[in-house]
């Protein structure tokens, strides 16, 4: 890699990135639903026995993300959702050892609810161990149990938000670290980053403006929506950033074997062929969207025909279709 953002991996000029959401599993197909009782596994957690193959066909097909959440406690009662299981840094320093090509996102680390200086030190540390393809997907959460467990006030997220915002930039530049609101040229955070600094990308709101995010963020993260919803979204967020950030989206699949099979919704998605499809892509392509974190755990089909469908099939005509357009 190159000294300049991973960012460029995901924002192309000429076409709609895709990239694969964690974890790669399709647990909550029908057929999943069945495996997870039948392996006692509790509802929420996933199947993670071939994620590490998974991970590896993605890096080697041509997608250019895959995506993580930070989900440090799994609260069965109330979420019933335990993400990646891993934490999310040890996750994604794997990520950088069994990959070579993808840039490794985060969506999202909850910031206020870890010390800066070790969230600085180990974002650092996986981008120097990947060769600079960290993407930091930033928030300032939105699961109430986990700021009473840390003795943290949940109300008070929005500022800390802020505050951890400005010590990661400061931390990864050269000079000293913030110490009582001065840099202290004597202590240094190593490993240093690769990238010149690490692309922030907010989850969310975060409880800011949007000017303030416009500011100080590189992206935008958001929930799936209608193509006129993120028309919308995309364009509120280039006005904030001038038209600087990458604007990326969550996207759940359901990828049937039927080629022209109509779209019909599913929770945060569709189930479709892959002809609509890329009718779908291209018109989200045109709202204004740079990238598609897809997320496999409600399709009936198994995963890696789904990836391996995508790579051959839709993400070679999405690239034609935007040169297409440009020439």
């Amino acid at each position: 890699m190159t000294q300049t953002s991973a960012l460029a991996l995901i924002r192309r000029p000429d076409h709609l990135t895709l990239g694969i959401e964690l974890p790669l599993d399709n647990d909550w197909s029908p057929a999943g639903e069945t495996r997870r009782v039948a392996a006692g596994r509790p509802r929420g957690v996933p199947d993670l026995s071939a994620q590490t193959d998974l991970v590896r066909k993605v890096d080697d097909l041509g997608f250019t993300a895959i995506w993580m959440r930070d989900v440090p406690v799994f609260d069965a009662a109330n979420m019933g959702d335990a993400g990646s299981v891993h934490d999310v840094f040890a996750l994604l320093g794997y990520l950088a050892a069994v990959t070579r090509n993808v840039a490794l996102g985060t969506a999202a680390v909850v910031l206020p609810i870890r010390h800066p200086l070790m969230t600085a030190k180990a974002a650092a540390s996986v981008d120097a161990l990947s060769g600079g393809r960290l993407i930091l997907g930033v928030a300032s959460g939105d699961r109430p149990v986990e700021y009473p467990l840390l003795d943290l006030d949940f109300e008070a997220r929005g500022q800390a938000f802020r505050d951890a915002v400005g010590y990661l930039r400061a931390a990864w530049q050269p000079g000293g670290l913030p110490v009582n609101g001065e840099r202290v040229p004597t202590l240094d955070l190593l490993p240093r980053p690769v990238q010149p600094t690490i692309p922030l990308v907010v989850a969310g709101q975060a409880r800011q403006e949007d000017g303030w995010l416009g500011d100080h963020m590189d992206g935008r993260f958001v929930y799936p929506g209608s193509v006129e919803k993120m028309a919308a979204q995309a364009a509120r967020w280039r006005t904030a950033t001038g038209g600087c950030g990458a604007f990326i989206s969550a996207f759940h699949l359901d990828l049937v074997e039927d080629a022209d099979a109509p779209a019909a919704p599913i929770r945060f998605g569709v189930r479709v062929g892959r002809n609509g499809l890329i009718a779908h892509l291209r018109a989200l392509a045109e709202a204004g969207v740079d990238h598609l974190a897809i997320n496999l755990r409600q399709s009936a089909r198994p995963p890696a025909e789904i990836i391996e469908e995508l790579a051959s099939e839709v993400m070679p005509m999405l690239t034609r279709n935007q040169q297409a357009r440009a020439a």
